[in-house]
């Protein structure tokens, strides 16, 4: 037996903003809300499909410097290049980690400055 990946937890200010920008990004819709503003989002189907869920917890402490965890994405239905146009639309902000310019990837930061990655290779959607 092994685990699965069902949750990710990420602390933040604002959950509200991050629902909806990380509804948008994903696909995800509100799943729950907690009575401390906390707020689950995940595929339509719910928990414990093949995507997990995120729970948007909020915090008052603040960010100490650049995350040790981030996430990538993949764009599902049009190339790089248009995937990065609609993050960007949504909210995205490109973000500086280092990187090289020549890297296939780009690193982005939600509104709260989360960094994640957009991958250059297109999944099939689920």
């Amino acid at each position: 037996m092994a685990c699965r990946l069902s949750e990710l937890v990420l602390e933040c200010h604002d959950a509200e903003l991050l629902a909806r920008f990380w509804c948008e990004v994903l696909d995800y819709v509100v799943l729950d809300r907690d009575e401390h503003g906390g707020i689950e989002i995940g595929p339509r189907e719910g928990f414990g499909g093949p995507q997990p869920t995120i729970i948007l917890a909020p915090t008052g402490k603040p960010r100490n410097g650049k995350s040790r965890l981030h996430i990538d994405v993949n764009a599902t239905d049009r190339d790089q290049d248009a995937e990065l146009e609609r993050l960007l639309a949504a909210g995205a902000e490109p973000a500086d980690i280092g990187q090289p310019d020549e890297v296939p990837w780009h690193v982005l930061a939600d509104p709260e400055g989360n960094e994640f990655c957009l991958l250059k290779a297109r999944l099939d959607p689920l």
